[in-house]
């Protein structure tokens, strides 16, 4: 059986017993041998990267979903420059508003995120 090659992706495989199956495939957790714990971080570092995670998804999606619901104007219109400042712009607005409001909703989803780790 020849495998498909992409040209200047070396095809490593490895003999597990079922024939050849890529190298990747190796690294992949299995019952038999369990994945490493990544290091822990504090609490209070944990929080503040989970708020930011939530809200910058929350309120981008928020935005995404509003200009989607806004048509395109027919007379003045930048083409692609004004999408591009656009989505740059709700990039920024999610951002800011991730840092100002996502402490006061992902509170009680970060208590149960903790719940589930122990």
């Amino acid at each position: 059986m020849n495998p498909i090659r992409a040209p200047g992706i070396p095809t490593a495989l490895v003999d597990m017993g079922q024939g050849t199956v890529p190298a990747a495939k190796k690294l992949l957790p299995s019952p038999t041998r369990p994945v490493e714990k990544a290091e822990t971080c504090s609490q209070s570092e944990l929080r503040k990267t989970f708020e930011a995670f939530l809200g910058e998804v929350y309120f981008g999606q928020m935005l995404k979903a509003m200009r989607a619901t806004m048509g395109k104007p027919a007379y003045v219109y930048g083409g692609l420059a004004e999408d591009i400042f656009t989505q740059q712009l709700d990039q920024v607005l999610a951002e800011s508003l991730a840092k100002t409001l996502a402490p006061q909703f992902s509170g009680p989803m970060f208590e149960l995120f903790m719940l589930s780790r122990r």
